[in-house]
């Protein structure tokens, strides 16, 4: 039998990002780089020299043709802007216009989770969740920001007045947590039976 250790833990007094959670539907860009490979993959949605561009739902690879509210079509026609994200998976939530709470908006949106790498460089086809608190972990400071949404609105859509809540990313342990305003002790399938 192979031997397997203990994996290290990170400590919980590390720094943390709260950020608002979007009610959408979860989206990602993937970039692939092509290293000699020209044949359009069938999920492959746009290609150029050197790189081929895919569209994501949480479960599947979607095109135009089976797409997921117009994800992959709006990722088809901002394809040159999106190739500027550069190689790798980019996650975020489409939501907006026809989607879950709609926000009030007239457009749909994709919002990019990694807070950390966007903060204002993202091509201007995306935008990126709101940051709402960075510091070290305190549950004080979740329930601080919960309070503010609930008060204030969204932050990302400002007049909108029923936000669904925050992401909490641990830094040091790589995972994030949400907690929603509404209903946040019943399991997400259970909700609303």
């Amino acid at each position: 039998m192979e031997f397997a250790g203990f994996p290290k833990m990170p400590r919980l007094s590390r720094e943390m990002v709260i950020t608002e959670k979007l009610d959408g539907t979860n989206a990602q860009v993937c970039i692939q780089e092509l290293d000699g490979w020209n044949s359009p993959h069938p999920a492959c949605i746009f290609q150029t020299d050197g790189l081929a561009l895919f569209a994501g739902s949480r479960t599947r690879w979607i095109t135009p043709q089976d797409d997921n509210y117009g994800f992959a079509r709006w990722c088809q026609e901002h394809a040159e802007e999106l190739l500027h994200l550069g190689p790798g998976r980019h996650f975020g939530e489409w939501w907006g216009q026809g989607i879950q709470r709609g926000y009030d908006l007239k457009e749909k949106r994709f919002s990019l989770f990694n807070v950390g790498r966007w903060n204002g460089a993202q091509p201007d086809c995306c935008h990126v969740v709101p940051v709402l608190y960075r510091g070290i972990f305190n549950t004080d400071e979740v329930e601080h920001s919960l309070r503010r949404l609930a008060a204030d609105g969204s932050c990302a859509a400002p007049g909108f007045m029923k936000p669904e809540g925050v992401i909490v990313f641990h830094t040091a342990g790589n995972f994030g947590m949400k907690k929603t305003l509404e209903k946040d002790e019943v399991p997400k399938g259970l909700v609303g039976e």
